[in-house]
């Protein structure tokens, strides 16, 4: 086994028309089409599934979409690319990419800043691909090798990621390059608010001192030219260091034929240093390195809050459960056990797996044991295994000890959900930001007011060198370069109010994007139920309830700690309690203890206690009372797991487990009706335990007994553009391939990396919160663009006038950054 990246088994007999999975005994058909469960059958039949699986091929052989796929020889490399903000850098990427030897295919996303590459091993190895993929100021990391020394293992693979050595060193000169364009900016304008800024106040002013200022600038050419040529030292350092991320972003998108906001700011600057230096030669004062530096410094600024914002929405969440195993208990055919990486796993090796340990591999249970899927598969009760059942990689052992036979390929369900999740993240194109199709229009416009400026000169007889600098000032004048500030501001402070109130937002467009949702699909189990069982309704005599906790508080089940928190003693319980007022210790209440598959039994202070189904209770031969049956029917109808409790040989009561609605959840989809905003629910359970959410009548379709690859494909087919609601592992792939992901706090390390957005306090209220704060983020942004427009409001009039000179340039910069910072102050909610 070799992690995420290895192949998986294709060689099937039958799969699932809507998910592509394997079809069990137990498939199910319509028509001429098969399905491997009812809840794909009923999505196909909803939806109008097409005949074929909606899942793309996750085998590492070969690209999914085309001939290439069914090579054996290809392989498929996962990077995470840090420097991606815009659709050009994934056109860029993919170009370098495709550009190396034996690469077949390659796909890049901004939004979730990763690429897959599809290769021939032989001919290109992953290090190469990630160090050709590291260029132009773009730094690459095999996703495949996360951890780097000195990182914790434990965390989230997104924050180890975005926390990695290289990673920091990125940071720290994003940072270093801020320093500097205050430091050497600081003092370029230093002399210029002494000596320049009154020159050109004297050329429209009569004041005596002002024209000393003139006269003595003028007079003193030496004094003059060392300052023209400090200038020039000063500005070509903070534009070539300061402003290099600006200009690479300028040539990736000359490159790309893609206009984007960073050729504005570009446009700018250059046209500022070329003219200030073609002026300084001619022995001019209007001299714009002022201007050349303040863009450069501003726009890095705003770059570098961005950055240390995102930083910041990284750290509020905490380390998730971490669903992969890294080591596995090997189990000796004498008994003994070694533990051994889980990646040296072989087929048929025998695994030793201990309540409240993960099973490392997919394989096959030659013990009785009760396992949580809910992790893979979505379902909230355990489910009890014999020998023989097939076990799922990633899934608890509850109770008992499993020992587990690996299958032929020795890998882990949660290796397959992974390769899935990373090759729908690859696939998942960012769209081009509005601030970006702004600019391809403005860059049109300007350059060619810019050609026919110097044209028109020319053709006037103003020489070639006037021309020219006639045409630097259409550039310096026209071009819009505070959208180039205005965007990474509008986001960092979105991101920044976002997190005011719980919502981490990892990708700058999601608040642009969510605004446009069409459909919201809510997984259940841990969404918009609470994940956990509790005790909803107990009909046992209370001598019993309390025998049953003491019982239970032996067992690792889910209801069993349910039951516990219910009616145990202070000494029953796990969580610190110190005993009760008669200073009982269970193990002295428990004489005798037995688990099963179906519940456990034993003897509380003198007394044969079972707690378990009605299949236990009849196994072992205890009667049980009239009524008791019926309502165990009852209790199960609702998606709930009735526990039946008896002493003595007869069953006396029963104590009713679920996993119940969180709360505001009601409200939560109301809102989003009244938004025109339809509401699908997706369960991994059975339909009695949706039957509850189907009564809301803003709830559109309610799909049951899903698995997590048919999750996928029930996004894929819904129509319009679908945001995903979930926190398992299990959502994980389905939160990837919606146009949105959302997951809550609660959630697991897959499911965070999976999301766009991750609800840090677990509040299910915050979904309906981020789209309020999506509508005023949108509203501010085009608000922050309009305002952008400042600075050519004031340059332009000012060089018809005649009187553009690098004072009215730096008064309409610092007008237009103050409003556009103005409104970035205001609190969201105001809007």
């Amino acid at each position: 086994m070799s992690g995420p990246d290895r192949d998986a088994d294709a060689s099937v007999d039958a799969t699932c028309d809507l998910c592509g999975r394997t079809i069990p005994s137990s498939g199910v058909e319509d028509g001429e089409r098969t399905f491997c469960s009812t809840g794909c059958l009923d999505v196909a039949t909803t939806l109008g599934a097409p005949a074929t699986t909606g899942e793309p091929n996750t085998d590492d052989s070969g690209d999914p979409d085309g001939d290439e796929g069914t090579r054996e020889d290809l392989a498929r490399t996962f990077l995470r690319i840090d420097g991606m903000h815009s659709a050009t850098c994934e056109a860029f990427l993919e170009s370098v990419a495709e550009g190396c030897e034996g690469v077949v295919d390659a796909e890049a996303s901004y939004v979730t800043e990763t690429m897959r590459v599809t290769h021939d091993p032989d001919r290109v190895s992953d290090a190469e691909l990630r160090d050709a993929a590291s260029t132009l100021g773009y730094t690459a990391y095999l996703r495949s090798e996360a951890t780097e020394e000195g990182e914790s293992a434990g965390a989230t693979r997104r924050s180890r990621e975005m926390t990695g050595m290289r990673k920091r060193r990125d940071d720290r000169l994003l940072e270093l390059r801020y320093a500097a364009g205050l430091l050497f900016g600081a003092f370029l304008l230093l002399p210029y608010v002494a000596v320049l800024y009154p020159v050109h106040l004297a050329s429209v002013t009569e004041l005596a001192l002002l024209s000393g200022f003139e006269r003595s600038f003028r007079l003193n050419g030496a004094g003059g030219l060392m300052f023209l040529r400090l200038s020039l030292v000063l500005a070509g350092i903070v534009l070539l260091f300061t402003g290099l991320p600006v200009l690479r972003g300028a040539y990736v998108g000359l490159r790309m034929r893609r206009p984007n906001t960073d050729l504005l700011v570009a446009t700018t600057v250059t046209a500022a240093f070329v003219y200030s230096t073609a002026a300084a030669l001619l022995g001019r004062t209007d001299v714009f390195y002022d201007l050349a530096v303040v863009v450069a410094a501003a726009v890095t600024a705003a770059t570098f809050y961005e950055s240390s914002v995102k930083q910041r929405a990284l750290e509020e969440l905490t380390d998730l459960t971490v669903s992969q195993v890294e080591a596995a208990r090997l189990y000796e055919p004498d008994g003994t056990t070694a533990e051994i990486p889980v990646e040296e796993l072989e087929a048929g090796d025998r695994v030793l797996v201990r309540a409240g340990e993960r099973v490392p591999v997919d394989g096959v249970v030659e013990s009785e044991c009760t396992v949580d899927e809910a992790i893979v598969t979505g379902e909230s009760l355990p489910v009890g295994k014999e020998e023989g059942d097939d076990a799922v990689g990633g899934s608890v052992v509850t109770d008992g000890a499993a020992v587990v036979r690996a299958g032929p390929e020795a890998t882990s369900s949660i290796d397959r959900i992974t390769t899935a999740l990373w090759s729908l993240q690859s696939g998942n194109h960012g769209v081009q930001r509005r601030a970006d199709r702004l600019a391809a229009r403005a860059v049109a416009v300007v350059a060619s007011a810019a050609v026919l400026a110097g044209l028109v000169a020319a053709a006037r007889g103003s020489g070639a060198t006037n021309a020219a600098l006639r045409s630097l000032t259409v550039l310096l004048v026209g071009s819009p370069w505070l959208i180039g500030f205005a965007t990474p501001l509008s986001v960092a402070t979105g991101i920044e109010e976002a997190l005011r109130r719980g919502i981490v937002v990892f990708d700058e467009t999601v608040l642009e994007r969510l605004r446009g949702v069409d459909t919201v699909v809510f997984d259940k189990t841990g969404t918009l139920t609470t994940g956990e069982m509790e005790v909803v309704e107990a009909d046992a005599p209370p001598g019993l309830l309390d025998a049953a906790a003491a019982l239970e508080a032996r067992a690792s089940h889910p209801a069993a700690a349910a039951i516990v928190a219910a009616f145990g003693r202070d000494s029953d319980r796990t969580d610190g309690g110190v005993g009760d007022e008669r200073g009982d210790d269970p193990t002295d209440r428990v004489s005798e203890f037995a688990t099963h598959a179906t519940g456990v039994e034993g003897v509380v202070d003198g007394t044969p206690v079972l707690v378990g189904d009605l299949d236990l209770f009849a196994d072992r031969g205890w009667a049980i009372e009239e009524g008791i049956e019926s309502r165990v029917a009852e209790a199960r109808g609702f998606g709930r797991l009735p526990v039946v409790v008896g002493r003595d040989g007869a069953a006396e009561g029963l104590v009713v487990v679920g996993d119940e609605p969180r709360e505001g959840w009601a409200g939560t989809i109301a809102g989003l009706g009244e938004r025109g905003i339809e509401v699908v629910v997706l369960t991994g359970d059975d339909e009695a335990a949706t039957e509850f959410f189907a009564r809301h009548e803003d709830v559109a379709h309610v799909f049951a007994g899903v698995p997590p690859e048919g999750k996928t494909a029930t996004v894929e087919r819904l129509a319009g553009r679908v945001a995903m609601v979930g926190d398992g592992t299990n959502d994980a792939p389905a939160l990837a391939a919606a146009d949105l992901g959302l997951s809550l706090g609660g959630g697991t390390d897959l499911a965070a990396d999976a999301a766009d957005v991750a609800i840090a306090d677990d509040d299910i209220g915050s979904v309906e919160m981020a789209f309020d704060l999506a509508s005023a983020a949108r509203r501010r942004v085009r608000q922050n663009n309009r305002l952008a427009l400042g600075y050519n409001a004031i340059a332009i009039p000012a060089a018809v006038a005649g009187v553009f000179n690098p004072l009215t340039a730096m008064f309409a910069a610092v007008v237009g950054g103050a409003l556009v910072g103005a409104n970035c102050l205001r609190d969201l909610a105001d809007e």
